[in-house]
């Protein structure tokens, strides 16, 4: 989501006392931010169709329960850590910022960061509470906060703030089973009203026609593993013990995790919640995936966790699994870890989805940032939240 080219930003911010006191008029005329509260609701609603669906249109019913869950709900949820407006002059909400409260394990320490989401501001005076907004993502006033579709403009704010934007994490990769319905998904995402034409008739056979004249659309597996179902309890079970390897990573204590897996199974328009566990020869877990599959469309994957030094073989078993269910393509947040593993795959591709931006006034959590020491994606970043698609 894009609005005024910005996206995201920080902590609470007030104004300065000094600055009131010196001319308390100016100050007025400024406004002020404050913590969201559930009464605000129907007014960023109101700005989020405005800014994001260009109308006028007050927020239905659904937009309003959907973004009270999304901003109250969660079992994290302070005031201090929660979503923030500003209002203008006259008490009217001209920005806002939607921010959902995370648990990360910093080390042996626990800390609760924040994702950033959804930045709106409108006309003249929103955009100077969205510049008022903007001055709270400097890095010396975070513990830990970050975004994963942060536009240009926004990006250049975090980096003039003290953040850092991650290049890899930035990147969504796809593996390509079926050429021409992957390239019929991108025609539906652009223009929506296809999706009534019968153009899987013309698709198919164009399919098949490719995968026998390049047989590089047609994944490998290694012999012996196999994917299997899996509960939501056991891959979160399995992520605290195998991400323990990473200095920074989700904390998704079982309270959190089952809020987020709620929310995630919401998101019905890229197709039902999923989670598998990918088995060795021997029967042993190698890892699990928490994706989004939509039938005869693409399989989204959110979390990809695999014990170290199973990477190949697990993203090789993967992919195969997909092509058998008749995904026509598989895409994901590129994860440093997975790198090495993910480029061995033919028919691969990586686009530019959004910045992936973090701040933090802590150093040793910058360094380990720096260093690829992080899991982060998937439940802990945007991807789930049925914002980006169903309003």
């Amino acid at each position: 989501m894009k609005a005024i080219e910005m996206r995201d930003t920080g902590v609470m911010a007030v104004p300065d006392s000094k600055d009131m006191a010196a001319d308390p008029i100016a100050a007025w005329r400024r406004g002020r931010t404050r913590p969201m509260e559930k009464g605000d609701i129907a007014s960023v609603a109101k700005l989020f169709n405005c800014i994001f669906r260009k109308n006028e249109a007050e927020g239905s019913p659904e937009l309003h329960r959907y973004l009270e869950t999304v901003t109250f709900s969660s079992p994290l949820y302070t005031p201090e850590n929660g979503s923030i407006v500003h209002e203008n002059a006259q008490g009217e909400i001209d920005s806002a910022i939607l921010s959902v409260p995370m648990q990360l394990r910093v080390g042996k320490r626990t800390l609760t960061a924040r994702l950033l989401c959804a930045f709106m501001a409108k006309d003249k005076s929103g955009a100077l509470g969205a510049a008022h907004l903007a001055r709270t993502l400097r890095a010396k006033h975070q513990d830990f906060c970050f975004s994963d579709n942060a536009s240009p403009r926004s990006a250049d704010h975090w980096e003039a703030g003290g953040g850092r934007v991650l290049p890899v994490q930035s990147l969504e990769w796809q593996r390509v089973f079926r050429p021409f319905t992957s390239f019929l998904q991108r025609l539906f995402a652009a223009a929506p009203a296809l999706r009534k034409l019968p153009l899987r008739v013309i698709t198919v056979p164009l399919d098949r026609l490719a995968r026998r004249l390049l047989p590089s659309f047609k994944p490998a597996a290694g012999p012996g593993y196999r994917i299997a179902p899996a509960g939501y309890e056991e891959f979160r079970e399995y992520a605290c013990t195998v991400l323990k390897r990473f200095y920074v990573r989700p904390a998704w204590s079982r309270e959190e995790f089952s809020w987020l897996i709620g929310l995630a199974s919401q998101n019905t328009a890229c197709g039902p919640l999923n989670c598998r566990k990918i088995l060795d020869p021997k029967g042993e877990t190698a890892g699990f995936v928490l994706y989004f599959g939509e039938a005869n469309g693409i399989a989204r994957v959110l979390n990809l966790i695999c014990a170290q030094g199973r990477e190949r073989e697990v993203i090789e078993q993967l992919c195969a699994f997909f092509d058998a269910e008749g995904y026509c393509d598989a895409r994901g947040m590129a994860q440093p870890f997975l790198m090495k593993a993910i480029m061995r795959q033919r028919q691969l591709t990586f686009r530019h989805s959004g910045y992936f931006c973090m701040a933090s006034r802590h150093p040793e959590i910058v360094d380990a940032v720096l260093d690829d020491n992080m899991y982060i994606g998937g439940l802990a970043s945007e991807s789930w939240s049925n914002l980006l698609v169903a309003f």
